[in-house]
């Protein structure tokens, strides 16, 4: 059998193939591990009727970077699942508000630590699990409890992804993956639950064994695209604007 490399020559290539009504994770809190430039490839490549997966819609960075609710405005995007659909602040309005609130595009709010529990649940082959938050909430409206040692848990179903983008620091060509820092956050999680997971990379991408055992964080059998990024103006690489650290 020959040898496919997972290595792509580029963003457009990476995504070339992603059907109309995938389901997708994107990684990352504000700037560390968004996969800004897979986003941007698939604003270009304008996959549609897509269900985004991800911690928010995004819009409250200034200037503003591709993230999904660029999706959404796009006309790319059915549905929405992520932790805050909503500004944190009230004195800030997300783009994706309109949408949703028009009834343009549909969303579904889990709670944080609920997100990141569906997703490893998928990784880790388990259907479904109970968890006490959301309990006595409207988001528990309707749905099937149980009683466990006197307290009251939600049933919550995993959440499996046909796609992953994810952003992480360094990688070799087997598709092994270091984050850096608070990159890490839903990288790790959303690679197990994905069918194929696309990863861009910081920095130039290694020989295998080029990354000690002992510092991979995502196992390369999880990973199945590379993309390095470019320097800006080529490729959006925002960990250098803010005068990153080694």
């Amino acid at each position: 059998m020959a040898h496919t490399s997972k290595v792509k020559t580029g963003f457009a290539a990476a995504v070339a193939d992603i059907p109309d009504g995938s389901t997708i994770g994107f990684s990352g809190f504000a700037m560390p591990g968004t996969p800004f430039n897979l986003i941007r490839a698939l604003l270009e490549q304008g996959a549609k009727r897509l269900t985004l997966v991800a911690n928010t819609t995004g819009g409250s960075q200034q200037p503003r970077m591709p993230d999904i609710g660029m999706l959404v405005e796009n006309g790319q995007v059915a549905k929405v699942i992520c932790a805050f659909t909503a500004a944190t602040r009230p004195t800030d309005v997300l783009p994706f508000s309109q949408y949703y609130e028009s009834g343009r595009v549909d969303a579904e709010l889990v709670p944080q630590g609920t997100l990141a529990e569906r997703l490893r649940a998928a990784g880790a082959g388990i259907p479904a699990f109970y968890t006490p938050t959301a309990v006595g909430t409207e988001l528990a409206e309707g749905r099937e409890t149980r009683i466990v040692n006197g307290r009251e848990y939600l049933l919550e179903y995993a959440l499996k992804l046909d796609y992953a983008f994810i952003r992480a620091r360094t990688a070799d060509t087997a598709g092994n993956l270091r984050f850096h820092r608070s990159q890490r956050n839903f990288g790790p999680v959303m690679a197990t639950a994905a069918g194929v997971t696309i990863a861009e990379i910081d920095d130039p991408i290694l020989p295998v064994g080029g990354i000690d055992p002992d510092d991979v964080h995502t196992a390369g059998i999880y990973v199945h695209r590379l993309v390095q990024v470019p320097p800006e103006p080529d490729g959006i690489w925002p960990a250098k604007r803010q005068g990153r650290q080694p």
